[in-house]
Formats: structure tokens, C-alpha cells, sequence
């Protein structure tokens, strides 16, 4: 289960976040909504860990994986050893069923650079998976794909999430996003002290 109980986020003297409080439990999956600029990615960052200059607490598990907007693959790495790099338990027959199911098959010795944007975020999201985490964060997983290709992702991740059952917490401007994946919708809409959930 992610909880989440933020009493204040500043940069600098300006407030981003005013108190919000919320729960993931486990196998559920939140979308959280909101305009731009808001501080969506700036409570994914805290949630996750990566950012720990807040007032408040954040209880995760620590098997977590987390999907960015940019696929953050290491391009001097192949397909395979992007996805192996933070396993190196995995076995190689796993590591390619996996690349097979998210439609990667054949392309283990290609690098980052010699795929199109929506092969990387396969891999991301690939590689999100493999490791079966207890707790999945997504920022805007599906932004500048083709319809044809958000589709298709959209419904790869919907079977990956219903396989593995992480408590999920994505970061959404779609709605039909939210309404295929979420369980719940968490809006972030601007308050005196910073962003808060309405």
C-alpha cells in the first residue's frame, strides 16, 4: 500500500503542494488529474522518493518501479540489457519472453537509438514489469504516441497492471486513460498554500 500524507512542498519561498492525504491500497490503480503546472509530477516525484524536500510522510513499498514521460533507457545498452540491467537475477529466456509480449520480439540486440519512441516506451514499460513490483508510479506513460499506438499500450499496460497487481499511481491529461486503468481519479486543482485534492 503507497500512503501519502503531505503537509507542504515549497521551491524556494513558493508553495506546490498544500496538504494532501491519500491512500493506494494494493491492486488498486489512481489516476491523478489536474492542469498543467500544477505539481503532478512533482507528487509522483515525492510518492516515489526521488524528491525528499517536503514537509510530511510517504509510506511505499520497497518494490517499486516507475515509468517517466521520456523512456529513461541507457543507449549504450541493447534492448536486452536495458532491460536486465536492474535484474540481474533475471533469466535471458524470461528477459525475451518479456520483449516478446510487449511486442519487442527480435529486437534484443538493438539499441534505445534504433527504436521508434513507442518501442522505447515498450521497453520502459517492459522493464517496469519484469521485476513485478509491489508498487508502480507512471508520469504521463502514453504522451506523444500515435492514437493507433496509445491504444495498444494503453491495453498492454491494463493486462500487465491486472497480472501483477501493484498498488498504481499515474499521472493522466486523457480520460479515456483514467477510465480504462483507474480505479480511482484524484484531482489536483490550485489552493493558497499550493496544489491540493478536490
Amino acid at each position: 500500500m503507497i500512503k501519502v500524507d503531505i503537509q507542504s512542498k515549497f521551491f524556494g519561498a513558493t508553495p506546490v503542494l498544500g496538504p494532501i492525504r491519500f491512500d493506494v491500497p494494493q491492486s488498486q490503480t489512481v489516476a491523478l488529474v489536474g492542469p498543467s503546472g500544477i505539481g503532478k509530477s512533482t507528487l509522483l516525484r515525492i510518492v516515489s522518493g526521488v524528491d525528499t524536500d517536503f514537509k510530511g510522510s510517504v509510506t511505499r513499498p520497497d518494490n517499486q518501479a516507475v515509468v517517466f514521460q521520456e523512456p529513461t533507457l541507457l543507449p549504450w545498452r541493447s534492448t536486452l540489457e536495458n532491460l536486465c540491467i536492474f535484474h540481474p537475477e533475471l533469466s535471458k529466456d524470461r528477459a525475451l519472453d518479456m520483449l516478446e509480449r510487449v511486442g519487442l520480439g527480435g529486437m534484443a540486440a538493438l539499441f534505445p537509438g534504433q527504436l521508434s519512441l513507442g518501442q522505447q516506451r515498450r521497453l520502459s514499460l517492459a522493464r517496469a514489469f519484469i521485476g513485478t513490483p509491489e508498487m508502480l508510479i507512471m508520469d504521463e506513460p502514453f504522451v506523444s504516441l500515435d492514437p493507433k499506438t496509445a491504444q495498444t499500450m494503453l491495453t498492454l499496460t491494463q493486462e500487465l497492471i491486472a497480472e501483477t497487481r501493484p498498488a498504481t499511481l499515474f499521472v493522466t491529461h486523457d480520460s479515456q486513460e483514467a477510465d480504462v486503468l483507474a480505479d480511482h481519479v484524484l484531482r489536483l486543482q490550485a489552493g493558497p498554500q499550493g496544489a491540493v485534492l478536490v
